[in-house]
């Protein structure tokens, strides 16, 4: 399995071009002419801007020429050169913002589409995948990918792309009225610039990826810590985690310090270029005044237009530094995209047909990890509508045999069928659409009851999830909650007992309505009074349904049509709960034991 961190992840070095040419479809998207036009006016805008800008310069060396050569009519034409620099300034900052205006549609656009792209794949990528992952580093990378597309937008359309056209423009002006030695002179100061900025970019862009990587880690931190409250408090460990928290922000704060000191150092060098680029100027066209080959407007008019040059090559030291730490954010995010599906449909995969929901298990070898398998040739099936209840040890394999169900995990080898159909072959969502669950720890999202019983089935109506409810013998309690269903129920359900997130769990599964239910270990973490209210749920839901039931307690699978005793991934035995008592074998050596430790707390009980 392939972190995105790994071999999927574009070459260091190689990684700027290919990252930004796989976002410029969201730029340009082929389905969408009303964006792309958009995209074009904004160019256009872009240019218009730029070119009002390269006006000004002129217009303020007329009217400085007008007045330095003290002619009594001249007033009028500088007056109105002066009222044309202003229009020129205007017409700069309407065309700047009407580009915002027509581009920011685009830019919205193609921040949604990317993070809906990254949070489709996050949720097809494997089960092993976000056990192995820390939630808060995950949220982090798509967080910077996505806020980065944004800036990168605007830096390269309306920073890079009008700073090209305005330099090219300056050189014309300075070749026709200057001569190619002050071309050349601006074009090794632009040179230079762009030089030095790259290099100790480049230096600073190993500081932010050190930076970024202490961020993720220190957010991590206390996204686990926070999400694990309870037992932090269970163990009296808050000095431990705010120890550990600390270490985590300091490595960021020292990362963070480097990534400024050198930011201080790229400025003060690229000031020194510009200024000794203007300082040459300024005293070139000084001199040529003095020798009658320049007027004192020639003078303004290099100052201004340096001047305007400056302005985005300042900027463009920025927009670089901003372009190469948004391509690292969303070289990352792009690495999670490429990170590949463990489990994947196959290419033209049918979707499951439940005609009656009997399931197989054929011989079925699997292990998490290639260097320890965890079943071995398990074999076993549940005809439809029957009832199957697998019972062992923790440890023993119970559980994965309902990841497998889920297609979680693919096997080794064997098969596992839905009415003949094996489910590598079909399509995963119609083979979990057939599936429902009621887990032994069921985490809720922190939404209103009624929100999380709709989740079963996202659209159903007030009176369908109602009926669910009084299904699952939980419609009552709602009823008795000053806000009924619209009640919050907190982080993971928190706010309810364990008895209520289960009933409400089995309300959800009702409202699904499955084919195929699976009761994993769905009360063992109850006492026994309530046990005994949600077991009285579970058996009117698996009613008329093929049922796996893995369990804890064996006085709840008594009933089973079969039950199957595993150890170390192997059934050893297998029959109806009287035959396997008769038979004396582990199963009855787990009911002896089960049967005693429930005398025991009675008797306690009663004292």
């Amino acid at each position: 399995m392939q972190s995105f961190h790994g071999s999927t992840a574009p070459p260091q070095g190689k990684a700027d071009f290919g990252t930004l040419k796989r976002f410029l479809p969201y730029l340009w998207p082929r389905a969408e002419p009303a964006l792309r036009a958009r995209v074009v006016a904004a160019m256009v805008l872009v240019i218009m801007a730029k070119s009002t800008s390269l006006v000004m310069p002129f217009a303020f060396k007329g009217a400085i020429d007008r007045m330095a050569a003290g002619v009594p009519d001249g007033i009028q034409i500088a007056v109105a050169l002066v009222a044309a620099y202003a229009l020129a300034r205007f017409g700069g900052v309407l065309f700047d913002n009407l580009r915002n205006a027509i581009f920011e549609r685009v830019g919205q656009t193609a921040a949604r589409r990317l993070s809906q792209d990254v949070f489709a794949h996050i949720h097809r990528l494997s089960l092993r995948f976000h056990l192995e992952r820390r939630t808060g580093s995950l949220t982090r990378v798509v967080e910077r990918g996505t806020k980065s597309i944004d800036t990168m937008l605007y830096f390269i359309l309306f920073n890079i792309f009008p700073t090209v056209f305005e330099l090219t423009a300056v050189c014309v002006i300075f070749w026709i009225k200057l001569g190619p030695l002050m071309v050349a002179a601006v074009l090794v100061m632009v040179v230079a610039y762009i030089a030095y900025t790259q290099k100790v970019t480049d230096w600073r862009s190993k500081l932010r990826r050190e930076m970024v990587d202490s961020d993720n880690k220190a957010v991590a931190r206390a996204v686990d810590s926070l999400l694990n409250y309870e037992t932090v408090k269970y163990f009296n460990a808050e000095a431990h985690e705010n120890r550990n928290y600390g270490l985590a922000i300091k490595r960021y704060t020292d990362a963070a310090t480097k990534n400024e000191v050198s930011l201080a150092w790229l400025n003060i060098g690229q000031s020194v270029i510009t200024n000794l680029m203007m300082a040459g100027a300024m005293g070139y066209t000084v001199w040529g005044w003095h020798q009658g080959r320049f007027t004192i407007g020639d003078v303004v008019l290099v100052n201004t237009l340096l001047a305007q040059l400056f302005r985005p090559l300042d900027m463009l030291g920025m927009v670089y530094r901003e372009i190469k730490q948004g391509l690292i954010d969303m070289e990352a995010m792009f690495g999670l995209i490429d990170t590949p599906q463990e489990i994947a449909d196959a290419p033209g995969a049918p979707a499951l047909v439940v005609t009656g929901g009997h399931v197989r298990f054929s011989h079925v070898e699997f292990g998490y990890d290639a260097r320890r398998q965890i079943l071995h040739d398990v074999s076993f099936e549940i005809p439809a509508g029957h009832k199957l209840a697998v019972v062992g040890h923790s440890g023993a394999g119970k559980s994965t045999l309902s990841r497998i169900l889920y297609r979680f995990y693919d096997i080794q080898s064997g098969a596992v069928t839905i009415d003949g159909q094996n489910i590598a072959e079909v399509t995963q969502d119609s083979l979990r659409r057939s599936i429902g669950i009621v887990p032994q720890d069921t985490v809720l999202f922190n939404e209103s009851i009624g929100y999380n019983i709709a989740y079963g089935r996202p659209g159903a109506s007030q009176a369908e999830i109602e009926a669910a409810a009084r299904g699952a013998a939980i419609h009552d309690f709602i009823l008795s909650l000053p806000d009924g269903y619209a009640t919050q129920v907190g982080e993971r359900g928190l706010k309810l007992s364990g008895g209520e997130k289960q009933r409400v769990a089995i309300a959800r599964t009702i409202l699904k309505d499955p084919a195929i239910l699976i009761l994993d270990e769905a009360t063992s973490a109850l006492d026994s009074a309530t046990e005994a209210d949600i077991q009285s749920a579970l058996g009117m839901v698996s009613q008329s349904r093929t049922t796996l039931v893995i369990a804890h307690r064996l006085s709840t699978i008594t009933d089973a049509e079969e039950i199957l005793v595993m150890s170390a991934g192997r059934i050893v035995e297998r029959g109806r709960h009287e035959a396997l008592l008769q038979a004396g074998g582990a199963y009855a050596e787990m009911w002896t034991l089960q049967q005693a430790e429930a005398a025991e707390e009675q008797a306690l009980a009663a004292e």
